[in-house]
C-alpha cells in the first residue's frame, strides 16, 4: 500500500461494462486480507453505455469518509472512449496511476490527457474477447491493478471471483475469467 493510510481508487466505464462489479470484487479480496474496505458508484443518466465512476477504498484502519474518491492514488479505464470525453486524471496526483484498457501507447495517452504520472495500459478487451469470447474487460483490468500496485493479493481474487461466478456461470467460464485476469496481469505494460 502506498504511504496514504486509505488507498483510494477510482474506476471509469460505462453503465453494463462492469465497474461496480469489479471494484466489489477489488474491495472483497481486500477484506479477505484483513483490510478495511468500501465501494460505491456514481450514476450519471442511469443506463446502459452511459458514463459512470466507481469507488474504491482499502485501509488498514476504519474508513471514516464517505463522499466520492477526489484524490485516487489509482484510476482504471475500462472503456478508452472516455479518455479525452471525460477527465480521467482528475484529481490525479503527480505520483498517481493511471491504468487504461487500450492498445494505444503510453505516449499517446500522455498526449491525450497531459498527465505526467505513471501510465499503464492493458489490451484488456482483447483478452476478455480471447479468453471470454465478449467484451468483458471489467474481470481483466484487475490483473492491471495487482500488478501495477500489489494492494490486493492474486489468490485473493481468485477465491472471489470463484465465489462470485461459479454457480451463475459454471466452472469454464470462470476459469477464463481467473485466466484473463492472470493474463492481464502478465500482459500489463
Amino acid at each position: 500500500m502506498t504511504k496514504k493510510a486509505v488507498f483510494e481508487i477510482r474506476i471509469h466505464g460505462r453503465g453494463g461494462q462492469g465497474a461496480k462489479s469489479a471494484s466489489q470484487l477489488i474491495v472483497e479480496a481486500a477484506l479477505d486480507q484483513g483490510k478495511q474496505i468500501q465501494a460505491f458508484p456514481e450514476y450519471g443518466p442511469e443506463r446502459t453505455g452511459a458514463p459512470m465512476k466507481t469507488y474504491a477504498r482499502i485501509s488498514d484502519k476504519p474508513i471514516t469518509t464517505y463522499e466520492p474518491v477526489l484524490e485516487p492514488d489509482i484510476v482504471l479505464v475500462i472503456d478508452p472512449t472516455l479518455v479525452g470525453q471525460v477527465d480521467v486524471t482528475q484529481g490525479l496526483g503527480k505520483d498517481g496511476i493511471l491504468v487504461v484498457n487500450t492498445v494505444e501507447s503510453t505516449d499517446e495517452l500522455k498526449k491525450k490527457t497531459g498527465f505526467t504520472g505513471k501510465i499503464y495500459t492493458v489490451d484488456a478487451t482483447g483478452i476478455s474477447i480471447d479468453l471470454l469470447g465478449k467484451n468483458l474487460p471489467n474481470t481483466p483490468i484487475i490483473g492491471a491493478l495487482i500488478k501495477v500496485t500489489g494492494v490486493i493479493d492474486i489468490k485473493y481474487v481468485e477465491k472471489r471471483v470463484e465465489g462470485m461466478f461459479l454457480k451463475k456461470i459454471g466452472v469454464e467460464k470462470t476459469q477464463a475469467n481467473i485466466d484473463a485476469i492472470k493474463r492481464a496481469h502478465d500482459e500489463v505494460k
